[in-house]
């Protein structure tokens, strides 16, 4: 709804209280007075407003004493009113809702998009993985200072809310989503929202953050797909670089971002065109002769096969990886029809 009751609630009791102490006063002034509706009506304006202006008529004992009431009464509330209106007229808050209106529009035509929960560290990381990928998301934050960037940047799609909230879930469109990443600093969090993301899409890919290694096991159980730990995996990636430095550097020119001399691509069995499908790597390595080289393969158990023999099959639900540099991933690409949108 446009005019939403819970940001907008103060102005409504505001305009609520003013008509209710309006009406009061006119009646009082017609019964006490015996005023037409009209002449009423102006004596409770001039009243309440504290103008000063001439009275109608010379007011009894009892009409005095309900002047006296109404101006008690309608001074805290006019106060009240006026430094309502003023404050989502002057500081913003009428337009910064109209903004997250327009925000929420947007969000709601996602489709095979990642909602990704939380914009701290490890957010952030992962959606400039995206944003170099292409890949539509949307943001699930509540932290005031962050939301007040991604208004004046208009660089992401966001939500503010509380991403355990199932209402908020539904908002980023969770059962059209592709997947879900979250990246909130407590694992008790996390688990929550992996919780009901599964609950919400049961075919939902939810990749969740760990900061303990006790948590691993229980969000995996709640329902995620894979369980990342940003602190373990910095402190093994460090250490490697003291036992095996030239091996990890090199892995580390490998990227999926389009960025480095050399690039790694998957290619699903749903890519692959109908007169290679049941045959093998050799068929599509022949055939397709862009450079790249095939690593690597999942079956569709979800086992890694290291670089695979040329006579294993291409079979539904399995996967392929291939390396090489940008210019031979771009022509697989377009080989295959795949796009990272």
């Amino acid at each position: 709804m446009l005019l939403n009751y819970r940001l907008f609630s103060k102005i409504y009791i505001a305009l609520f209280l003013l008509i209710v102490i309006v009406l009061t006063g006119v009646v009082g002034y017609m019964i006490i007075e015996g005023m037409s509706f009209f002449d009423a009506f102006y004596m409770t304006i001039i009243t309440v407003s504290t103008v000063g202006f001439n009275e109608v008529g010379t007011l009894s004992s009892y009409g005095k004493l309900f002047t006296i009431v109404l101006i008690i009464m309608s001074f805290g509330t006019f106060a009240y009113a006026l430094s309502s209106i003023s404050k989502y007229l002057l500081e913003g808050e009428y337009r910064i809702y109209f903004k997250d209106f327009q925000m929420n529009k947007e969000v709601e035509k996602l489709d095979k998009h990642v909602i990704v929960c939380g914009y701290g560290r490890v957010g952030t990381q992962a959606v400039s993985e995206l944003k170099a990928h292409d890949k539509e998301y949307v943001i699930i934050e509540q932290s005031p200072d962050l939301l007040d960037v991604f208004r004046a940047n208009k660089e992401h799609l966001f939500l503010e809310g509380n991403a355990t909230s199932d209402d908020v879930l539904l908002k980023a469109q969770i059962k059209n989503a592709h997947s879900l990443i979250t990246t909130l600093p407590s694992d008790a969090d996390n688990l929550f929202v992996v919780l009901s993301a599964r609950e919400l899409n049961p075919n939902l890919k939810i990749i969740s953050r760990a900061s303990q290694g006790s948590s691993v096991r229980k969000l995996k159980i709640a329902g995620a797909s894979n369980v990342i730990m940003p602190d373990s995996l910095g402190g093994a990636h460090m250490a490697s670089l003291v036992i095996t430095p030239d091996v990890i550097e090199f892995l580390d020119h490998i990227t999926i971002q389009g960025q480095s001399k050399v690039n790694l691509e998957e290619i699903s069995f749903d890519n692959i065109p109908s007169e290679y499908k049941n045959k093998t790597i050799s068929s599509i390595s022949q055939d397709f002769n862009t450079g790249c080289n095939i690593v690597g393969y999942k079956t569709p158990e979800g086992e890694f096969i290291v670089n695979p023999k040329p006579d294993v099959l291409l079979v539904p639900g399995s996967k392929l990886f291939v390396l090489g540099n940008p210019d031979q991933i771009g022509e697989i690409n377009k080989i295959f029809g795949i796009t990272h949108g």
